[in-house]
């Protein structure tokens, strides 16, 4: 598993993990990093804080765009994902899309439903599609 897969993934645990437990993310963030067991490296911080950021205007695309579901009925493996791989397409450049969307992808086949890595692949693809047409605050 490469570095920044490792990354993403344990921002994923971050963010689940802070709704799971109905924290702010950015204290389960500091509780990680202080934990640093094991460390939490500069892209999982760099991914969390950025999600942080923008996670209103994350959340409004993804509940415009996906069709039949709520973001509150979405897995929280999911809806976290989604978080991730739309972040990574709309305001990381130099993460390619294509990126973005196959390690959200390959990570929802490893943690979530078998139904999840086609939801995300389709939500993900959309968000991509819209890119040139979306402003990123």
């Amino acid at each position: 598993m490469g570095a920044r897969t490792k990354s993403r993934k344990r921002a994923l645990d971050v963010l689940f993990e802070s709704e799971l437990q109905s924290l702010s993310t950015g204290k389960t963030l500091a509780e990680r990093r202080a934990d640093a067991d094991p460390p939490v490296n500069d892209y999982t911080v760099f991914l969390v804080e950025g999600i942080i950021a923008h996670v209103d205007r994350l959340d409004a695309l993804l509940s415009e765009h996906a069709v039949g579901w709520t973001l509150d009925r979405m897995p929280g493996v999911d809806r976290n994902l989604l978080r991730i791989g739309a972040y990574e397409i709309l305001y990381v450049d130099d993460v390619p899309d294509a990126v973005a969307v196959s390690e959200a992808v390959n990570l929802a086949k490893d943690l979530s439903t078998d139904e999840s890595p086609a939801f995300i692949n389709g939500l993900l693809s959309k968000i991509v599609e819209l890119k040139p047409t979306l402003t990123t605050p």
